[in-house]
């Protein structure tokens, strides 16, 4: 069982504890999934030893139960230059269509990436992978957490591996490894909701008589079931009857069982054919309540899972991973209180839930089976076509361009948003914030009558920290604010464009 200590020491050398593991190393992540390749190549990149460690053995499966990549996620792969890669791997598509009949059209979208990317896990695994061992982090394979305790200086982990058992000591601990997490069964951690559906099968299939280009959801009551299209010929499929609603994961898929579900869901099979793999599996509703107990933290499927529909699962971990890499490494050197890691917590959390609650509606209509169930459905389809600050939120929702993090109370309107790819007089804003650092952005030259490097802004120490760059000279007369960007592209503070202003503003965060 873990113990949590009673307390933090903000900035405190680590330290071993009697008996403690050699090390120790600043952090090791458990589990070797897209969220934790995408945390451990942040935290590479940004200088610090982390060592991930995976139970199943080297080798990335063929199999993949995520298959799409929303925009805001792209955004923060293109802050990663691997973005276009990505998108080169798939199939983009404008257009959800659930319920039947509710477009949600994502090709208006105020970003470079106005799509869905219908692309396989493992594809964002490859290039995870590929980065954070360029940048130097370091993957053991066939390593299982049995065990971890926690004190006030770090996290003793105890690990199987084939030829021993043995422990590893870490600064801090962050549990990446999935919906049976062996870290959050470690801390003791509830896990609270239920299981909303049972044997989904799933299968990626060709199609004689292929249907548009969109990512398709659709029940009748009895059945629903979704296609997407990979763009090399085939076809992601997945279905539920309320006949198989009761097997196990592991009972085999019969494929006349899913082409049949897809024929009830849809009216056609659409000439199913050639199946390259077949699986099941069952989806929860669960979040934990706490992302960080101490020197351990949870992200990705470890701290909540969500039903299936609008495909948000992978993207929620992903995001995650984004928000918590910035702030461990801050604190990590030193520049950043460890107080700055509970913001974590504040800020993931409520994203958690809204996608919870997002999903699992989406599902639940899917789904609809008795009269009420079936109105609820057909209003929602009125109020999505027809009412836009409605169609804006359920886009922004099911993107995860539509959401914030909490900002005080007499904080700027900007703070907290999310940052849009500014033209900037040395290239993009998401270019720019591949070097990791904050970005303050000023008014284009000539624009502001003041100064347009803050006192102090050559000081080494904060060049580590912060980029200065300013908007390209695009003719827009009303951009004469400052603004300050976080390294996961959410604004920080904006404000006036003068001296006083931008050193009041930057100062909290970046010294």
């Amino acid at each position: 069982m873990s113990h949590t200590p009673d307390s933090h020491t903000p900035g405190s050398p680590a330290a071993d504890g009697p008996g403690a593991a050699p090390g120790p190393h600043p952090v090791v992540v458990a589990g070797a999934g897209p969220t934790g390749l995408l945390l451990a190549g942040d935290l590479a990149a940004a200088g610090v030893d982390v060592v991930v460690i995976e139970k199943r053995p080297a080798g990335i499966s063929n199999l993949t139960r995520a298959f799409g990549v929303h925009a805001r996620t792209l955004e923060l792969l293109d802050a990663r230059g691997l973005a276009d890669e990505l998108v080169a791997t798939g199939q983009v598509v404008s257009e959800l269509r659930l319920f039947g009949s509710v477009p949600f059209d994502i090709g208006a979208l105020q970003s470079r990436f106005p799509f869905l990317l219908v692309t396989p896990q493992y594809e964002v695994e490859r290039l995870l992978l590929r980065r954070a061992l360029e940048n130097g982090a370091v993957i053991r394979y066939g390593t299982e957490l049995l065990d971890l305790t926690q004190d006030n200086t770090g996290v003793t982990v105890s690990v199987r591996t084939a030829q021993h058992d043995t422990t590893l000591r870490a600064r801090y601990l962050i549990g990446a490894d999935g919906t049976r997490s062996a870290v959050r069964e470690a801390l003791g951690l509830p896990f609270p909701g239920k299981v909303v559906i049972r044997s989904v099968a799933l299968a990626d299939v060709k199609f004689t008589e292929a249907p548009p280009l969109v990512v398709r959801v659709h029940g009748t009551g009895d059945a629903f079931g979704f296609i997407a299209p990979f763009g090399d010929g085939y076809w992601r499929v997945g279905g539920w009857d309320r006949a198989h609603r009761g097997e196990p994961d592991d009972t085999p898929v019969e494929f006349e069982e899913l082409r049949t579900i897809i024929e009830r869901a849809f009216g056609s099979d659409f000439g199913m054919h050639d199946p390259r793999w077949l699986s099941r599996f069952h989806s929860d509703e669960r979040q934990v309540p706490d992302y960080r107990v101490g020197r351990v933290l949870l992200a990705g499927d470890s701290a909540h899972q969500h039903s299936p529909a609008g495909g948000q699962g992978m993207n929620t971990g992903l995001q995650d991973a984004v928000n918590l890499g910035w702030k461990l490494a801050a604190v990590l050197d030193g520049w950043a209180p460890d107080a700055l890691l509970d913001t974590y917590h504040s800020e993931r959390h409520p994203v958690g839930r809204a996608v919870l609650r997002s999903s699992g509606l989406n599902l639940r209509l899917a789904m609809a089976h008795n009269p009420l169930e079936v109105a609820l459905r057909t209003v929602r389809k009125l109020v999505v076509t027809h009412v836009r600050p409605v169609t804006r939120q359920a886009v922004g929702e099911v993107t995860g361009i539509g959401y914030s993090y909490p900002a005080g109370r007499r904080a700027h309107a900007l703070v907290g948003k999310r940052a849009p790819d500014l033209a900037l007089d040395r290239g993009r804003l998401y270019e720019v914030l591949r070097e990791g650092r904050f970005v303050l952005v000023l008014p284009a030259a000539g624009k502001s009558a003041e100064p347009h490097e803050p006192t102090g802004f050559g000081a080494t120490e904060r060049q580590k920290r912060l980029i200065l760059t300013h908007r390209a000279d695009d003719g827009d007369t009303t951009a004469r604010e400052a603004v300050l960007v976080r390294p996961d592209g959410y604004y920080a503070w904006a404000g006036a464009a003068d001296t006083t202003a931008i050193e009041a503003g930057i100062t909290p965060w970046v010294g």
